[in-house]
């Protein structure tokens, strides 16, 4: 299988509750479109430079991973940030990639949003299982019958 690669949408969370306040407008909310590389080895979104910087996201934390080639780095976390893929959204946060690294969406954020990856067609689609809207699984959750309440 190929490379498979995504379209999305990346919006400051943070702006989107200060235009819920009314502390700006809808017009200010900080949002761009971006191409992602779907990549089910890394758990987080991975954002890099550029992107922290357009949607000015707040350092949350410093996190450590192991890059592709197995040296393990100290990057920065960011967020919130409201990912937006067809018809599904998630908030997450980001690892911070140094310069213009190819963003990533790791599985954390696929599972969230409910998304598949298409081996035959070599795509990310929404999960035709559950086309209208995410479905997750909660198989720890044990919900009382209506009989033994």
């Amino acid at each position: 299988m190929g490379l498979i690669y995504a379209e999305l949408e990346l919006i400051n969370a943070g702006d989107i509750e200060l235009a819920r306040r009314h502390y700006i407008g809808e017009e200010e909310i900080k949002r761009m479109k971006v191409t992602a590389l779907v990549d089910t080895g890394a758990y987080m979104l991975c954002i890099n430079e550029t992107v922290q910087e357009q949607l000015d996201l707040p350092l949350l934390e410093m996190r450590k991973g192991v890059n592709a080639n197995g040296e393990v780095r100290e990057y920065r976390v960011v967020g919130p940030i409201e990912l937006k893929f067809k018809n599904r959204r998630t908030l997450c946060h980001a690892m911070v990639l140094s310069g213009d690294n190819e963003i990533l969406l790791g599985a954390i954020p696929l599972e969230d949003m409910d998304v598949i990856i298409h081996p035959l067609r070599q795509e990310l689609i929404v999960n035709p299982d559950h086309p209208y809207f995410a479905q997750m699984s909660l198989k720890g959750l044990r919900e009382p019958k209506d009989n033994q309440e």
